[in-house]
């Protein structure tokens, strides 16, 4: 993870980096005075903690989409790279080419042989142009279709990291059709053989979630948000300005809380104290400890049931009133 001295901080966060900054300015004059500052510096230390929790406790949902979108936060190959071995990255729709936003492939989660699938933004200029923002095309979805199914072939697990702003909308993708790819990638997600279990570790909007987003079990870590649309653009459409996002990200009931209130999610991960992006390893040692028992007792399901579980759950989504 980013050393203090690259690390970014929201608005929110101001007063954590100024404990930081006490801290650091301590350590250097007690190097160069030689004088013991141990007790001063655990003192501050533990506000920083304090501070952190008192924080977490009083998020707001936009500030829960801030967090969702923290540039230190860790993405999809991070937390492959922190949970997995063996990963080996498989590429191409076998059709048009290779999405840089979509990546994939088996690897080696504790015991067990797993396909992973997740949207990848990128942590500086060149890599965000290169991943396009996290954004995918239809030939994106079509490739992450591929390995699921390669994955049922091989009776493997799947397991999608939901994060993206959405679907590429760029004239190009709706021209190769990015609707059918999406639609077709739901529509063969929920007859899948095998255990499928969608996390959402950032941004979850719209189709572009959706597109790999039904699974056994759909869960999202605790600062991330799940929704139709971002609050901006909802913002834009009902106020015709941005200024309203604040508003509009409480009316969405985008959190994690919302929606498992609601029954769209099955569960909500804790994140380390502060949100993920502080402790990149505790993230990702909290999401295997849930993945591995998961996987597990999904595999004892025989998988027409599971099938017939899937079935049910999604359609079984939403509330109305019949008058």
């Amino acid at each position: 993870m980013p050393q203090l001295a690259n690390r970014q901080f929201l608005d929110f966060e101001k007063p954590i980096k100024e404990l930081y900054d006490q801290v650091e300015q301590l350590k250097s004059t007690q190097e160069k005075s030689k004088t013991d500052m141990s007790g001063a510096i655990s003192a501050l230390e533990q506000r920083i903690v304090e501070t952190k929790k008192h924080i977490t406790d009083t998020l707001t949902p936009w500030h829960r989409v801030q967090l969702s979108r923290h540039p230190d936060r860790p993405y999809t190959l991070k937390y492959i790279e922190k949970m997995c071995t063996n990963f080996i990255e498989l590429h191409g729709d076998r059709n048009v080419r290779d999405d840089k936003a979509m990546v994939g492939g088996f690897a080696q989660l504790g015991d067990q042989t797993v396909m992973m699938i997740g949207q990848q933004k990128g942590n500086n200029t060149k890599t965000r142009q290169l991943r396009n923002f996290g954004m995918a095309n239809p030939e994106g979805y079509r490739k992450a279709l591929r390995l699921m199914k390669l994955a049922e072939k091989f009776n493997k697990p799947i397991i999608t990291l939901i994060d993206t702003p959405g679907a590429y909308p760029g004239l190009e993708a709706e021209e190769r059709g990015q609707g059918e790819a999406i639609a077709r990638n739901i529509y063969e997600m929920i007859s899948l053989k095998v255990p499928v279990i969608c996390v959402i570790i950032g941004e979850g909007a719209s189709g572009g979630a959706l597109g790999i987003g039904v699974g056994d079990k759909v869960v999202m870590m605790e600062n991330t948000w799940y929704t139709v649309i971002s609050p901006e653009s909802c913002s834009s459409i009902l106020w015709r300005s941005w200024d309203k996002k604040e508003t509009a990200a409480e009316q969405l009931r985008l959190t994690g809380k919302d929606m498992l209130g609601f029954g769209l999610v099955d569960d909500v991960i804790p994140e380390p104290l502060g949100g993920a992006h502080w402790d990149y390893d505790e993230a990702a040692a909290i999401l295997k400890n849930y993945l591995i028992p998961t996987i597990k007792n999904l595999q004892a399901i025989p998988a027409q049931e599971r099938i017939n579980q899937r079935i049910q759950k999604f359609g079984g989504m939403g509330f109305w009133e019949e008058i």
